[in-house]
């Protein structure tokens, strides 16, 4: 299965002294199946700087900094990237890292990545980046762990395996993680946080994936009308609208989700269309694929 946000490529920190994990089980709704229309959209495009290739586009920060991943044309090395609003790339490596993704970024410039070690088994581990200081964050005892998001209150979200066949998400807030499992799902992807606590992501059962918001304990399935493989989360932004995708056999196709009704994302002329994110704006970032395989970031505000 194509994992969503480069899990497939496989998003020490001095973290608190006490440790306190909950594991959620708690019962899980039925499916909520809604209406879904097409968004009208206005985008702002952007490409790979010199030199490299767009792998992926990740969240958007309140003030337009769109984060993801490049690849370096020349070594093939994976590295994080912040674009802004007004149009400039820097890119970021861990230092001593084999690749490095970010994926997202709150209001105050703290970026949430994951980093690949470079010796075998070669381990991910999670970090804050702000202000050029980076804290990694890795999981009491798991082997491996990514964070891909950050809110404005200091929680963090991400997922992290617990053996080879298992992977939970978590949030880490006020120095306490509380672990997430969605049931019956072989992962469970945390990939966006905001400032109420909400958490969207996804959860894979068999070949479908379930989108899920989780909020105060209790999981909410939010899935996509009649998709064949089923739904993945991106973003929410504090007014809880929520940025998806809905996954075909080798495609995902974005979606922006608010008051029970999707709506699609189509860029005219594209093979097809993601999200990677959405700020408290409401201004989306997400990536545009060609037939061919080219491709484009994006920023757009979609009603």
């Amino acid at each position: 299965m194509n994992l969503p946000r480069s899990i497939s490529s496989v998003r020490s920190l001095a973290v608190v002294t006490v440790v306190v994990i909950v594991i959620v089980t708690l019962f899980l709704p039925p499916a909520l199946l809604y209406a879904s229309e097409t968004a009208s959209c206005t985008f702002s495009t952007f490409s790979a700087p010199s030199g490299y290739s767009l792998n992926q586009v990740g969240g958007v920060s309140d003030d337009g900094t769109v984060v993801g991943q490049l690849v370096d044309n020349k070594t093939l090395e994976s590295v994080g990237f912040m674009y802004s609003a007004s149009g400039v790339f820097t890119e970021y490596t861990v230092p001593k890292s084999a690749s490095t993704w970010l994926y997202g970024r709150n209001g105050s410039g703290a970026d949430a990545g994951t980093y690949q070690d470079t010796v075998y088994p070669q381990h991910m581990h999670g970090f804050l980046l702000q202000s050029g200081q980076l804290a990694a964050i890795n999981y009491p005892k798991a082997p491996n762990t990514w964070l891909f998001d950050a809110n404005q209150v200091g929680g963090v979200v991400g997922s992290y395996t617990v053996n080879p066949s298992l992977m939970k998400a978590f949030i880490l807030m006020n120095g306490k993680y509380t672990s997430l499992a969605y049931p019956k799902a072989q992962a469970t992807y945390a990939f966006a946080v905001n400032d109420n606590g909400a958490i969207v992501g996804s959860a894979p059962i068999g070949l479908v994936s379930n989108g899920f918001l989780w909020q105060n304990g209790k999981f909410t399935t939010i899935n996509y009308p009649k998709s064949r493989y089923g739904t993945s989360l991106q973003g929410i932004n504090n007014s809880g609208v929520i940025v998806g995708n809905h996954l075909s056999s080798d495609r995902y196709f974005g979606f922006v989700y608010e008051n029970g009704v999707f709506k699609n994302i189509v860029y005219s002329g594209a093979y097809y269309t993601v999200t990677g994110g959405i700020n408290n704006n409401g201004l989306i970032s997400g990536q545009i694929f060609y037939q061919g395989g080219s491709t484009l970031g994006y920023t757009a505000v979609c009603k």
